[in-house]
């Protein structure tokens, strides 16, 4: 018997040179867009392995896992399917640079974030008392 269950997806608001690090999508759903770095888990994957994995795909950054922002799952949230999405706020570490999916790799201030794709601004939103805190130490 096959379950119709939701997708899970990680994203990640990843901190670099003092500034946030967007992706300009190459696909659909939202293409040309700019969203946080993020994608599917795969099997045997655990959610932080496959925030990093996808961060260095999308960005050629390492990153360090910082903190568990929030988990999203409204079932509207995604236009392909029901998706669970687990978001964390991360430390960029490396060169910036686009691949995989990602037209582009760029940093933005965060008082200057444009309109994202998916729930991506409530994210960033979410994690904003954390940035500020992160980034006052820095």
């Amino acid at each position: 018997m096959k379950h119709n269950t939701p997708s899970l997806t990680v994203d990640a608001v990843i901190l670099f040179k003092n500034k946030l690090v967007l992706v300009k999508r190459k696909n659909p759903p939202y293409q040309g867009k700019f969203a946080l770095p993020g994608g599917f888990v795969e099997i045997g994957e655990s959610t932080e392995e496959a925030a990093s994995r996808e961060a260095f795909e999308e960005t050629g950054l390492s990153v360090e896992i910082l903190k568990l922002i929030g988990v999203y799952s409204d079932p509207e949230r995604d236009p392909r399917r029901h998706t669970v999405s687990v978001c964390y706020l991360a430390k960029g570490y490396g060169d910036l640079k686009s691949g995989s999916d990602a037209d582009a790799a760029e940093l933005f201030e965060f008082d200057s974030v444009p309109e994202l794709a998916f729930d991506h601004n409530k994210m960033i939103n979410d994690a904003k008392s954390d940035i500020n805190a992160i980034l006052y130490q820095m």
